[in-house]
């Protein structure tokens, strides 16, 4: 029996330590948010938060995982009002939306690092994230907007 904390609320699974976490989170909790897309580690479609940093879920075993505060997509904010899930509904970023979670959650993790990044660093902040669309202008885009109508610490906006 493994046990973690995926988006808030503490789980207990049991699965085999060497089970990719992505397939604990679609197939035994039904966060299908997170998707397969290269089973390598390097196209970022399956990209979720693992203690606030993002990890590729098709190459993290869930016995690295135990005891960690896992995000997906689907706990960024379940109301869909995260700056980004906004900001890329009024860019239409998705073409065919399969990789869009992965972008969402690199990307989230980009802006709580560095929140007002500029193009070049969101550039570098998305390297690795594929789209097989092609939609990066867009991304880029939209990931400007969230950073603009973000929060800021201390409450300034």
């Amino acid at each position: 029996m493994v046990r973690l904390v995926v988006n808030g609320e503490a789980r207990e699974v049991e699965a085999a330590g060497t089970t990719p976490l992505l397939w604990v989170l679609r197939d035994l909790l039904g966060l299908t948010g997170t998707r397969y897309g290269c089973g390598i580690g390097v196209c970022g479609s399956c990209t979720v938060h693992i203690d606030g940093v993002p990890a590729r879920s098709c190459v993290t075993l869930l016995s690295s995982a135990e005891g960690a505060r896992v995000t997906t997509i689907e706990g960024l904010d379940p109301d869909g009002a995260h700056p980004l899930q906004l900001a890329w509904r009024t860019h239409n970023v998705p073409q065919c939306g399969y990789c869009q979670a992965g972008q969402i959650m690199t990307a989230a993790a980009l802006l709580e690092e560095n929140p007002n990044p500029t193009d070049d660093e969101i550039v570098d902040g998305m390297n690795g994230n594929l789209c097989r669309c092609g939609t990066y202008q867009r991304i880029r885009a939209a990931i400007r907007t969230a950073a603009q109508s973000a929060p800021r610490p201390g409450g300034e906006e």
